[in-house]
């Protein structure tokens, strides 16, 4: 497999723009119907997500062991929507459809052969993890919500419970539907597994957003929602580890940094901890009684509360990255950094120029997780997540 011809072509052909996933939807759906049903009834949010995860999947291409690696773990996912081993030929057939328009007269039968064996190798990949899935997990779990505390006008803490256990590592995130909508987004729990198995969830409404508008305003306790099997290892703890950490949050990214705070405490490792918890006003601190809890809980563990914006300094924002480095020189631990993309892209930065070298900075990659089917995946409203 010829990976340079691979990303050069792709980037030929990424140039159009918005044209390239229209054309690729408009051809997929008209020779084969049945597939419009895997996805949502407004596409609007749809056009940058086939780039996107085309995108990355081409840049990986030589590298094997992480490709597959991520590839396995989308197949399985792949399951709630429905994706069955015959959809994969139908999309790999538009998406051959859709390089051949735009690349023209650069696109060559030997080209379009190296195209056929990438998506085979892609396809094979997927359709064999989701099958070995089978036997592990199922395409979705039913839960029932025991809890629903509205803690702000468009934030809602949830506690659920899945009919049979669902597996988790504090860190990672766990697809959530409704029954009414056709929709998934990922949450990460906001706590480290339970013997009783339940999960809690910080669910923030966002505009345009059916699934986190209907858990915040739309559901109640005894209604029942679906969750999927969880995905993503890049905001988890090593299990035997024992380096201090720094945490950064800011909004709802509190809710994984609190399954870590959890399982921290839960290891008994003799970590020491510093939290800073970040919001735009301190009527933001949605969970500060819990936070609160944790810190007269937990000797090892030290927060700091960052208010964004100070009425006696109209206009001036205060970041959490760079409250924290003023703070101190944490460059011996671990970083975990979680919350909206500018806050992870600022935090990211200011810690890289302070010295922070990338290999103890964790974060969820600004917002980019390619989430659901290769074909519907990267960011919009309602498809939003929560490092080893």
């Amino acid at each position: 497999m010829d990976a340079a011809r691979l990303k050069q072509s792709w980037s030929l052909v990424a140039a159009h723009g918005d044209q390239v996933p229209l054309y690729f939807y408009s051809t997929l759906f008209l020779a084969h119907p049945e597939t419009r049903q895997m996805f949502p009834t407004n596409m609007a949010g749809q056009r940058d997500r086939l780039v996107t995860a085309l995108g990355h999947i081409v840049s990986h291409v030589d590298q094997v062991e992480r490709l597959v690696g991520f590839l396995q773990e989308l197949g399985a996912d792949h399951r709630k929507f429905a994706v069955r081993a015959e959809h994969y030929p139908a999309v790999g057939e538009a998406l051959l459809a859709t390089l051949r328009h735009f690349l023209g007269e650069v696109w060559t039968e030997d080209l379009a052969a190296e195209w056929a064996a990438a998506y085979g190798l892609v396809s094979k990949v997927m359709v064999e993890s989701a099958q070995a899935a089978e036997s592990v997990s199922p395409p979705w779990w039913v839960a029932e919500i025991l809890a629903h505390e509205r803690r702000t006008f468009d934030v809602a803490v949830l506690t659920v419970r899945p009919q049979y256990l669902l597996p988790f590592t504090p860190g990672q995130s766990v697809g959530v539907s409704h029954p009414s909508v056709r929709s998934w987004r990922y949450y990460s729990p906001a706590n480290a597994p339970r013997p009783d198995g339940t999960l809690e969830l910080h669910v923030r409404a966002t505009p345009g957003g059916v699934v986190s508008s209907r858990l915040v305003y739309g559901c109640a306790v005894g209604d029942q929602i679906h969750l999927a099997s969880p995905v993503g290892d890049r905001l988890t703890l090593w299990p035997a580890g024992s380096a201090d950490l720094l945490l950064l949050a800011a909004g709802t990214g509190w809710a994984p940094v609190k399954a870590l705070v959890e399982q921290v405490a839960a290891e008994n490792s003799g970590r020491r901890v510093d939290l800073y918890v970040g919001a735009r006003s301190r009527s933001e601190f949605y969970d500060a009684e819990s936070i609160d809890k944790m810190a007269a809980s937990y000797p090892w563990l030290t927060v700091t509360y960052v208010v964004g914006a100070d009425p006696l300094r109209p206009g001036e924002v205060v970041q959490v990255a760079d409250r924290a480095l003023a703070d101190g020189d944490w460059r011996a631990r671990h970083v975990f950094v979680c919350g909206s993309d500018e806050m992870v892209g600022h935090s990211v930065s200011a810690l890289t120029r302070a010295g922070y070298q990338a290999g103890q900075l964790h974060h969820e990659g600004f917002g980019k997780y390619w989430y659901g089917p290769t074909w519907r995946t990267a960011t919009a409203p309602d498809d939003l997540g929560g490092v080893r």
